[in-house]
Parts: structure tokens; sequence; C-alpha cells
């Protein structure tokens, strides 16, 4: 039989298509972020505590990182248009669900279903931007969809922080339905049904199962763990114990079975195997940064939501410039000089950062972020590319929800290691400084004298301006503690991520001849 040589969508159609999923992928990854700087505000409305409205948080990460593997076996089961339609339509409904909601329980419902469509987006997204290149392409396809990854993180802190200072925190659901009204309907015209895909002749239900098990409390203990103590909570040493021994099975499942829901085959593929793990470092990355900062301007130099988000700004154009560079240049050139650059870039970021001083302001973090912008490019690009070498098809787009899961599990792995090593230095700086804080230390003293005269001079009472005095110092040890443990944070994230250099050398590079239109990167 001949085979059909695969056809590529041209002019305004490619354009629309590629817009299209973009888009959807920009709307899930910034919902992932935007509701972080409103949980005050609404847990306040709706009367939740904070311990509670974390979960606001927590259901759309557990449901998101469920489907995203899950998005391949459904686009093939009800066809990629009809599934990535209804991903949107599901993703729309419930964002205005959620808008509307008035109770904690109800808007935790809402969150999930939402992430439920919004996992559905993601890999899909990418799977839709590549096929609709063609291999030569690929360096473009895969700097457009590494902009959707570096932007959405990036602009939803930063929209959530306006939309809270100048509206109410109900339009960071709002504004997703008109975009998203817009997307199904593109969606619908112009994405087109995967080449080759079959429908498969079974469901694998025991996998989804397992996979629900392993997945979901998996990211439920990166996610809570750091609030409930980790190991020292029932609930997180049940969940832990669950996901691994779902995970066990869920291995075994996909392994021993001829219709898998996620081809855990694939990572016969070596540089698929070690993109995804890249990946888990690139996920660690970019969400640990994208965490730790806006909390340590906002907790120790007093920054509001707005100026934070506002401030992220230039360094996601410098990354989409990055981008646009690298996807020219890399095609056909080995891969690892370009990632081992992104590294040094990225860690000279963190160093600079980890220099950070109670007086810093925002011109000493500009040129870092920039550093980061490049950095990041340098390495996502490679990265993405690796993962997803030489694949098509139904293939490609299991690789795409692969690649995209360890990603994403990256992300909550970092943000919850960084949690962690804060939480352990900021007590060991609190227990070194906390010795000076005394009547026997003559500079404390003075200082609490000289505190103890200013609010006299205010008016206050004796008592009460001692009292104060006191109150001044204690969260001049806090800010000070603090400071310490953010900035040992940066460094330690930056020393975590030049541990991937020998990783590098170990992917497989095999150089193209002129002309050749064979993928640079093996993928055997």
């Amino acid at each position: 039989m001949t085979a059909i040589a695969p056809s590529y969508p041209t002019g305004s159609t490619r354009v629309i298509l590629v817009v299209t999923a973009i888009v959807c992928a920009l709307l899930e990854l910034i919902d992932a972020t935007v509701v972080n700087v409103a949980l005050r505000e609404i847990s306040g409305n709706i009367g939740a505590t904070l311990t509670e409205i974390a979960w606001v948080v927590t259901s759309y990460s557990i449901a998101n990182v469920i489907m995203i593997p899950l998005s391949a076996m459904m686009s093939n089961l009800l066809g990629r248009k009809l599934y990535f339609t209804l991903s949107v339509v599901v993703f729309t409904f419930s964002s205005l669900m959620c808008g509307l909601s008035h109770s904690l329980w109800v808007l935790v419902f809402w969150r999930f279903i939402q992430g439920l469509g919004g996992g559905g987006l993601l890999s899909t997204a990418q799977s839709i931007i590549i096929g609709a290149f063609p291999p030569s392409k690929m360096g473009t396809a895969t700097a457009i969809y590494g902009l959707g990854i570096i932007l959405g993180p990036t602009l939803g802190p930063s929209m959530g922080g306006y939309i809270v200072d100048n509206f109410n925190w109900n339009w960071i659901f709002y504004i997703n339905i008109p975009i998203g009204i817009m997307a199904a309907i593109s969606s619908w015209r112009f994405v087109p049904d995967l080449i080759g895909a079959v429908k498969p002749r079974k469901v694998d239900v025991w996998g989804i199962v397992f996979l629900i098990l392993f997945i979901g409390p998996l990211q439920f203990v990166l996610e809570e763990g750091s609030s409930k103590d980790w190991f020292q909570s029932g609930e997180i040493v049940i969940g832990f114990i669950l996901s691994m021994i779902s995970m066990v099975f869920f291995i075994w499942r996909e392994l021993s079975i001829d219709y898998p829901a996620v081809d855990l085959r694939l990572y016969k593929n070596y540089n698929l195997a070690m993109g995804s793990f890249l990946n888990v470092i690139l996920g660690m990355i970019l969400f640990g940064s994208v965490f730790i900062f806006p909390v340590y301007v906002q907790a120790s130099l007093g920054w509001t939501a707005t100026k934070t988000g506002n401030f992220m700004i230039p360094g996601a154009i410098a990354t989409a410039m990055g981008m646009i560079f690298i996807g020219r240049v890399l095609q056909g050139r080995n891969p690892k000089p370009f990632i081992i650059v992104g590294v040094m870039l990225t860690f000279t970021f963190l160093a600079m950062l980890s220099f950070s001083s109670p007086d810093s302001t925002a011109k000493n973090f500009f040129f870092p972020f920039i550093l980061r912008g490049f950095g990041m490019s340098f390495m996502m690009m490679p990265i993405l590319n690796l993962a997803l070498s030489g694949l098509s098809g139904k293939e490609l787009a299991q690789a795409s929800g692969l690649s995209n899961m360890m990603r994403q599990l990256g992300g909550a792995i970092g943000i919850a290691l960084i949690n962690i090593y804060l939480t352990n230095v900021q007590a060991e700086a609190h227990a070194n400084m906390v010795q000076h804080i005394s009547e026997y230390n003559s500079i404390n003293t003075e200082r609490v004298a000289a505190y103890t005269q200013n609010f006299i001079a205010q008016g206050f009472a004796t008592s009460d301006a001692a009292a104060a005095a006191n109150q001044v110092m204690s969260m001049t040890l806090l800010r000070q503690e603090q400071l310490i443990g953010y900035t040992h944070g940066f460094l330690m994230v930056g020393f975590g991520i030049l541990l991937c250099i020998p990783f590098v050398f170990l992917i497989k590079y095999k150089k193209t001849k002129p002309g050749a239109k064979a993928p640079a990167i093996d993928a055997h």
C-alpha cells in the first residue's frame, strides 16, 4: 500500500489554527497561576480559611495533571477535533461557574472540572501546533508552543494582581469566557483530526484508574505537604503510599496490554526518556523561580501583586525573543551547547538574586530577569525538540502528553522542595538571630530604646510605645529571616540547575548530512 504523504495547512488557515492552539494553551497555563494572588480576597468573600482556600489551587492542579497524559487516548477515542473543542467548552463553562460560585466547595468542584478541561488543552495544543508544520520547520513550531509555556506562568500573577487590585476576583474567571467561546468556534472550524489515528477497540479502564490513583495523590502530597508538615500528617502518608502502589500497578498495566491509555513503550526512545527527565528539571526551574520571586518581593520588599506581575513582563519578552532566535538557528545543530548556555545563564540569574538585600529595588533585578529570559529559551527549545523529535501522529500526541505531565510534576516537585528548604533555612536563621535579641545585647537595647522614644514622640503612652517597639523588632527579625531564606533558596535552585549538565552530555546526537530531512536528534 502506498503511504499517503502528509499535508500541512498553509496561509491564513495555518495562522488561525496555530493562534487557536496557543491561545488555548495560554488559557490553561494562566489559570494555573492567576488564582494564587487572589486567594486572600476569595477566602474573605466566601468565608473560607487560608488552609481551606488552598484547595482552589490544588483541585485544579490534580485534575490538570491527571488529564494531560490521557489527552492522546481521548483524541483517538473521540477524534482530535471533537475532543479539543469539548475541552475548550468544558474549560469555558467551568470558568463561568467558578465566577458564579459563592461557597468554597462549589468553587473547588468547578475548579476541578476546569482543570480536566484545561488538561485536555495543553498537550493537544502542542501536537496541533507541531503537526501544522513540516519536520523542517519543527524549530518554529516548538518556539511558538514554548512561548505559551513561558508566558502563561509569567502573565498569570500579573493578570491576577491587576484584576484583584482594580476589579472583583470573579473577573479572574469571567475573562476566560469570551476568549473561550471564540476559541471553541475556531477549534471546530479549523482543528483537523489526527492522520492515521485509530479508535481503540477497548478503553483501558484499569490503566485510567491506576493513573488517577497514582498522579492524583502524588499531586496532593506535593501541593499540600508543606502546609501539613509532610509525613507528620496521616493524610500525606496515606496519599504517598497510595500513589507509590498505584504507580507500580499503572506501569505494569500499561506495559502488559496492547491498548494502553498511556503508551509507556514510547520510552524505548532514548531521547524521549532523556527529554522527559530534562522536562522535570525545566518544570522545577520554570515554576520554582516564578513561585519564589513574587513571594520574596511581596513579603520582604513590600511590592504589590500588580507591581510584581508587571516587573516580570520584560523577562518574558526576552524569552520570546530568545525563542524566536533559537527556533531559527537550532535546526540541524547539536542541542547540547544550547542547553549548557541556557543552564549557565539561568544559574547566573539565580546567583545574582542570591545577593539581594532589604534595600534592593526593581533596578537590581531587571538585568538578572533578562538573563533568565534568554536562559530559559536556550534550555526550553532544545528540550522540547528532544522529547518529540522524529515522532508524528498518535505517537506525537502521546509523547506530548508525557512530556507535559513530567514538566507539570517537575513544577510541583520544585515548589515542594523550595518550601521545605525555605522552612528549614528560616528556622535556622531564627534560632541563630533570636539569641542576640536580649536585654544583654547593647545594640538591641539601643535600637529598642530608639523605637520607643520615636513612638512616645508620636503620642504613644510609655507602655504602648515599648510594646510597639518590640513589635517592630519582631517584624524586623522576621523580614531578616525571610530574606536569608529566599536568598539561600535562589542559590540552592541555581546549584540544582548545574546538576543537570552531566545529563546533557548523555543526549544522543547524530549529525545529518546537508539537505537531509531526517531529524537532527537521534530518535532511536
